[in-house]
């Protein structure tokens, strides 16, 4: 292992300030609970987040959840939506 990796391997897995016992209290919350926080973790890792792109996003997801509940677009399930992806690069990449 070369010093890179000896320094990273501490700065992961050398003492935490949290105890183990946090951790599995954490990880015994239920899912929405974990997805919640993991979020605000990641947020709070970011130092670079852009407020107004926040609220730009959060418009829109309001905006697509409304014209989802009102019936105005119409939904696919993500394998299909995934498939159809594929297809397009496949024929794509097929020379002419």
């Amino acid at each position: 292992m070369n010093a890179c990796q000896k320094g990273r391997k501490r700065r992961y897995f050398g003492r935490m300030s949290i105890a183990a016992e946090k951790v599995a209290e954490v990880l015994a919350l239920p899912e929405a609970d974990r997805a919640f926080l993991a979020r605000r973790l990641i947020a709070s890792l970011d130092d670079t987040v852009d407020a107004d792109a926040e609220t730009q996003w959060g418009e829109v997801i309001d905006r697509r959840s409304r014209e989802i509940q009102e019936g105005k677009v119409s939904c696919r399930p993500v394998e299909q939506v995934v498939q159809d992806i594929r297809n397009k690069l496949r024929a794509h990449r097929q020379p002419s």
